[in-house]
């Protein structure tokens, strides 16, 4: 086995597919990278109207969404994602980080509130999380 193909390997198993939704250039593919390596499936989008035209042409586990966005608000893309995949799970990825905040995040159907910068070991923590929810919910 060569080196850092142990870690890849052993999340191969247990991939997510996962849409990350970010504004950032930069973010967003530092995020999509880090998921990448981590071994999981992951597309990008710049925009709501982007992530939007995903949702609706593949499925995914995950939806990784900053709440503000130059074409909306990551609270109503939630709703919008629910729509098209209801057994989605929601993670918010923000620099909005007050209590009031993360309680907008989870009544607008975020399943997990995480702020910015990004500390991947939380993020992947969560998404282990997720990945536990997403193998115990009963089948569509």
């Amino acid at each position: 086995m060569g080196k850092g193909t142990k870690g890849a390997a052993s999340e191969s198993v247990t991939a997510l597919e996962i849409l990350v939704v970010e504004d950032h250039d930069d973010t967003r593919h530092v995020v999509a990278n880090l998921l990448n390596h981590s071994g999981h499936h992951v597309a990008e989008a710049d925009c709501a109207a982007t992530a939007l035209k995903l949702l609706t042409s593949r499925s995914f586990d995950v939806i990784l969404s900053d709440i503000g966005l130059p074409d909306g608000i990551g609270y109503a893309l939630i709703a919008q994602a629910r729509q098209h995949q209801p057994s989605i799970r929601a993670i918010a990825l923000t620099g909005f980080a007050s209590e009031q905040d993360v309680r907008f995040s989870a009544e607008a159907g975020f399943d997990f509130h995480l702020t910015k910068p990004v500390d991947f070991h939380q993020l992947r923590t969560v998404l282990g999380q997720t990945r536990v929810k997403i193998c115990q919910a009963p089948p569509p």
